[in-house]
């Protein structure tokens, strides 16, 4: 291979799959994932030893090497995933949630309780949340049937695609997860819109979105509890999101310092929840503006790709993966601003947990994958030949 051959390490004209892959992928969404997955790194070493202490680990690095694991296995999936055909989109979407639902159903009987919930299973050390891998198959399934419904062909797409939803709910609400709950609802709802039913259906279905919501108080105690505890913070335990909102005055503008962070001994699920509070304390209000930056531009520019795709299905399941992962960063991020309830909601690639990695990575290198330039794909004829222009 010659010199200027080696300049770079795909040429235009390089038509295999990495090559293909690496012109017509978003590139620019690629590093704005790669940063955030660095930062969670940079969180986890932070917060690894004063965890371990908390949980009598005597590696005080536990979980920042476990971290470092899970980041490189996440960022391997999503490359990997990113690289399907919309064929391959649907298809993996297809077997992963009906591995997801097998999985759910049978939690109760071989499932790991914790907090009251049956949410996990743990396999050799790992624990696996397999709601976490339902909602971007969900989400593609879905938007696949409002497609197939469009086209008149017979297909019942709609119904299809409420009989999914409401299979995925009330499994979840068996465990019970009001949180994952609202996180598929809202984004049913946002696919339910953007494949352009009748608005009247959209509202009907919001009106019963909320009064079903709503009735979750009156049916989970630990649901009462929270948001009693949000309304009336005086009358109950608000430890851990004291302790948040300590942190993050303590770190001002610019913060404490790597490693300097104290209140981080202070909070139970610092490495895992309130992973922001723990990133404030050392970094300051400078870190957390950037975090929020960062998500916004994942999901803003996703939502602006996703709606020049000309195909409905891909428009559509695009979309809605991006709202999945937009809605999920800013529960997590209201939580420790004590803006709403606790609700156990990790921070996508910052928060630490193995599960949730490769999730975030399976629903991101799908969101990938819909939005790759081909001939064709876009609606101003944008197609490989472009693909090295992202904007």
């Amino acid at each position: 291979m010659t010199t200027a051959g080696n300049a770079h390490a795909f040429a235009r004209s390089d038509r295999s799959p990495v090559g293909v892959w690496w012109w017509t992928v978003d590139r620019w969404m690629l590093g704005v994932i790669a940063l955030l997955v660095a930062i969670g790194v940079v969180i986890a070493f932070a917060a690894s030893p004063a965890a371990a202490i908390r949980m009598n680990i005597g590696d005080p690095f536990h979980f920042a090497v476990r971290q470092c694991v899970w980041a490189v296995a996440s960022l391997g999936v999503i490359v990997l995933v990113s690289m399907l055909d919309v064929r391959g989109v649907r298809r993996l979407a297809f077997f992963a949630w009906l591995a997801a639902i097998a999985v759910m159903i049978a939690l109760p009987f071989i499932g790991h309780t914790a907090k009251g919930a049956t949410r996990w299973i743990e396999m050799g050390g790992f624990t696996f949340q397999p709601s976490e891998y339902m909602k971007p198959a969900l989400v593609i399934l879905v938007a696949w049937m409002f497609a197939e419904g469009q086209k008149g062909q017979g297909v019942p797409g709609v119904t299809i695609a409420f009989v999914l939803y409401a299979i995925s709910v009330g499994l979840l609400l068996i465990q019970p997860d009001v949180g994952q709950t609202v996180l598929i609802t809202v984004a049913f709802g946002a696919a339910f819109w953007m494949a352009g039913v009748p608005i009247s259906w959209v509202m009907g279905l919001g009106a019963v979105a909320v009064a079903g919501l709503s009735s979750t108080y009156f049916l989970f105690s630990h649901v009462q509890s929270r948001i009693d505890r949000f309304l009336s913070p005086e009358k109950a335990d608000t430890h851990q999101v004291d302790a948040a909102a300590v942190a993050q005055a303590a770190g001002g503008l610019f913060g404490r310092g790597p490693g300097e962070g104290v209140m981080k001994r202070h909070v139970p699920d610092l490495h895992t929840d309130f992973a922001a509070s723990v990133g404030a304390e050392e970094f300051g209000l400078v870190f957390l503006l950037a975090v929020i930056a960062l998500f916004a531009f994942i999901v803003v520019r996703g939502l602006i790709r996703a709606m020049k795709l000309n195909d409905p299905f891909e428009q559509v399941a695009a979309a809605g993966l991006f709202v999945l992962v937009g809605q999920q960063a800013i529960i997590n991020l209201a939580v420790n601003l004590n803006m709403m309830p606790t609700k156990g909601m990790t921070l996508p690639f910052i928060s630490y947990g193995g599960s949730s990695m490769l999730a975030i990575g399976l629903t991101l290198g799908l969101a990938l994958a819909l939005t790759r330039r081909r001939p064709g794909a876009y609606t101003h004829g944008e197609g490989l030949a472009k693909a090295g222009t992202y904007t």
